[in-house]
């Protein structure tokens, strides 16, 4: 079907919202309704691009693209997935495709526009002359694996569209470039990354793929004493094949990779379809991709983009946080946006958001490393104490949907977890150590190449070596989404599973000293204190965990866990503190045994994640008094100093912060909301979503029952909002100079638990 003209997309838009909005569809009620500051919140280019580091985001949750258009008028876009791991390891790109007009999009004038329209979930590019622009749609389809460029144009234009692939041939990854396959950095083997391949057997089509015929996989097994899981657990990377096919009505092949239109036309559509699956031949996956295609076409593309376009207008009218009243106002309300954009485009595919780039990274141009957009620092692994961040903030939102590959993955290793923890020290329970493959094992650099004399348990980095509070946080994220949901199948088929893990783990892995508390030793507290005794994260995490498991619905059969729970509870030891010049404040642990070799303040995860000290909350001095005492500050990547400030209710210092951090993007990235490199990559989902956190606890925060409205709130900012609490509860309002002008609790119930604080 032809796409909609876009002179009627704006009035379809507005009669969609005005019936969501009679339907009791909860949009801002002031000047800054969705519309308006969503168009607000758009971005918006009046010249082209010189290269890949111009690109605007776009994606439907597992197909992302990075697109813009060149000097000579050409509309290039980058092709990702969310599952797209070599046999290396490596999350690489699918390739990458250019569309060109004859005549140019730049000819017959020098109009140029690009749209990022939030709304719509699409690019928008018009060009050439004012008056009769041609137009190119870029979407990537919200409820199906595929992208769609539309042309539309006043006069009959000539269309190609052109694969551009750089893996052409097998290549060893060498020096800085290893950096990017950061389990393999310092292998005893090169490290080899094989081939595209482009059929040359389609007439009307463009069909290509990466296929993995090797696999680190099992020499990752054997190499960590794991190789007794070899045959039980399937390998996940050998085979996986990961490509695309691109065709259109009205288009012809023209050599290997361009297909061009026989005719002219007024219009254009170009599908890009893409898949990853595992099979036994190149054929197999061949006629998945056809099949897939055909089914995706046999909907009307009017119908499919109307539901596209749904998706988006119902995500956005979710939840929202508008702020005005002060200059900095606009760059915040755009950066908190433009944030839950990107996460939506990338948060729900079959694996969680890369925390070093998502699936938005592009060439690389910084200094040092100029390599192609398959590069990231850190590589493929995942750091639990980056990759959590862009979860947090999603459960404020409502975006609970997009939570589930999280905890998927880690449920999905929690057999390799279990296997490990009987290998390695004997005992029942589970860890997963803070930076992991995918399928839950160690990088292999970490756990360490050289095993000549060490026992199969002994990690060879010192950063990760004792590394176990993760998996309280993990738990503790899990708790945070039960209690907004009530979702009971999750709380049966993935909480329990993995706290009945954990805690097993904990119980089962550390003595009790001499007067019965749980002794944590061997020990560290996070990255930066290698060596301690007690660490507070993980005290603080087991509180705030156990607690929690004690307050779930469960029945009376449930006693042999909340025994333990409760017992485990009670052999705590306290939380490490120390009193100077009659002021008392928290420390990392209770004995410090080694220099610190990172530069985090673990003293204050007693206030988030594990939300012991805050507002409203007993002993608020204590945790003040440790934030002002803290050795290590900073407001950029993944550093959580402006949620902290938020949650202790230090409001001039959140605003400043919060404000500062939306503000602070790549400098080499024309995209306003891809920050970084900070300690990762560009962009950095940390740094984004470490300033949602912090504006989401400024404005609302809860402790069990209780909704703290303005806990940290400047009264100069003005805010239309909605957001999420627990007991499946939504909290929308309005505060104008100060005073709450509206506010609307659903259920209704929950409003008596409401505690408006005043603005600061």
């Amino acid at each position: 079907m032809p796409a909609l003209k876009s002179g009627i997309l704006i009035p379809i838009l507005l009669v969609l919202l005005l019936t969501l909005s009679a339907q009791g569809g909860n949009m801002p009620a002031s000047s800054n309704d969705a519309l308006t500051y969503l168009q607000r919140c758009n971005v918006v280019w009046d010249t082209p691009s010189q290269d890949s580091s111009g690109s605007m985001p776009l994606g439907n949750g597992d197909i992302g693209v990075n697109v813009w258009v060149e000097p000579n008028g050409d509309l290039v876009f980058y092709l990702s997935k969310t599952d797209a791991w070599s046999e290396i390891n490596r999350l690489l790109k699918l390739g990458r495709v250019r569309v060109t007009l004859s005549p140019s999009l730049l000819s017959g004038g020098n109009f140029f526009r690009q749209d990022l329209r939030l709304l719509q979930g699409e690019v928008v590019v018009q060009g050439g002359n004012p008056r009769k622009p041609v137009l190119l749609r870029v979407w990537v389809d919200a409820n199906r694996p595929v992208v769609w460029v539309d042309v539309e144009s006043a006069e009959p234009v000539h269309v190609r569209a052109q694969l551009e692939i750089w893996r052409k041939a097998d290549r060893r990854l060498e020096g800085r470039e290893l950096f990017s396959a950061f389990g393999l950095m310092d292998a005893p083997q090169p490290v080899i990354e094989h081939a595209d391949t482009v059929l040359e057997d389609r007439r009307d089509r463009i069909v290509w793929f990466h296929r993995n015929p090797t696999s680190i996989y099992e020499q990752t097994l054997r190499h960590q004493g794991l190789e007794s899981l070899i045959g039980k657990l399937p390998d996940p990377l050998l085979h996986r094949t990961f490509g695309g096919m691109i065709h259109g009505d009205g288009l012809v092949r023209e050599g290997t990779t361009t297909l061009r239109s026989e005719t002219p036309s007024k219009q254009f559509s170009i599908a890009i379809h893409v898949l990853t699956a595992q099979t036994g031949t190149v054929e197999e996956w061949v006629k998945q991709i056809e099949a897939q295609a055909a089914q995706v076409e046999s909907v009307p593309r009017t119908q499919a983009r109307a539901a596209h376009q749904r998706w988006w207008l119902n995500f956005w009218r979710r939840s929202w946080i508008v702020v005005s009243g002060s200059p900095e106002a606009q760059t915040v309300t755009q950066g908190y946006a433009l944030q839950r954009f990107i996460n939506a485009c990338a948060g729900r595919g079959a694996y969680p958001i890369k925390f070093n780039g998502s699936i938005f990274t592009v060439d690389s141009r910084e200094p040092d490393e100029h390599f192609d957009a398959d590069y990231r620092r850190w590589g493929g692994e995942y750091w639990f104490q980056n990759t959590r961040l862009p979860y947090w903030s999603m459960i404020p939102a409502g975006d609970f949907e997009m939570t589930h590959p999280l905890f998927k993955m880690y449920l999905d290793a929690l057999p390799l977890a279990q296997e490990r923890t009987r290998r390695y020290f004997g005992h029942e329970g589970a860890y997963f150590p803070e930076t992991i493959t995918f399928w839950g094992t160690y990088a292999n650099g970490n756990y360490g190449w050289n095993r000549e004399g060490k026992p199969v348990s002994q990690i060879d980095n010192p950063y990760i070596r004792y590394y176990y509070s993760c998996n309280l946080e993990l738990l503790s994220l899990a708790l945070e989404y039960f209690f907004h949901t009530g979702d009971k199948r999750f709380l049966s088929q993935t909480l329990l599973p993995l706290a009945d893990a954990v805690i097993t783990f904990y119980d089962r892995h550390f003595p009790r000293d001499e007067s019965g508390k749980l002794l944590l030793k061997p020990a560290q507290s996070l990255e930066t204190y290698p060596e301690v005794v007690n660490p507070l994260p993980d005290i603080a995490g087991l509180r705030w965990t156990l607690e929690g498991l004690l307050s779930l619905p469960l029945s009376n059969k449930e006693a042999d866990r909340r025994n333990l729970w409760r017992r485990l509870l009670g052999q705590l030891p306290p939380l490490p503190t120390k009193e100077e010049n009659g002021q008392t404040f928290l420390l990392p642990a209770q004995q410090i045994l080694a220099q610190p070799i990172n530069s985090e303040d673990p003293e204050l995860y007693a206030v988030f994640p594990y939300r012991l000290y805050g507002v409203g909350k007993p002993d608020l001095e204590v945790a003040r008094n440790t934030y002002a005492r803290r050795p290590y500050k900073g407001n950029e990547g993944w550093r959580q100093d402006p949620i902290w400030a938020a949650m202790l209710g230090l409001t001039k210092e959140a605003q400043r912060m919060v404000a500062q951090r939306f503000a602070t993007k790549h400098p080499g990235s024309r995209f306003p909301a891809f920050w970084g490199p900070n300690y990762d990559w560009i962009p950095d989902q940390d740094h984004g979503c470490a300033g949602m956190i912090a504006l989401q606890a400024m404005l609302m925060q809860t402790d069990g029952e209780r909704i703290l409205l303005f806990p940290a709130w400047p009264k100069e900012w003005d805010v239309s909002f909605r957001l999420h609490a627990p007991g499946k509860t939504v909290v929308e309002g309005i505060l104008r100079g100060g005073k709450l002008r509206s506010l609307k609790v659903t259920p209704a119930r929950r409003e008596k638990d409401v505690i408006v604080l005043e603005p600061r």
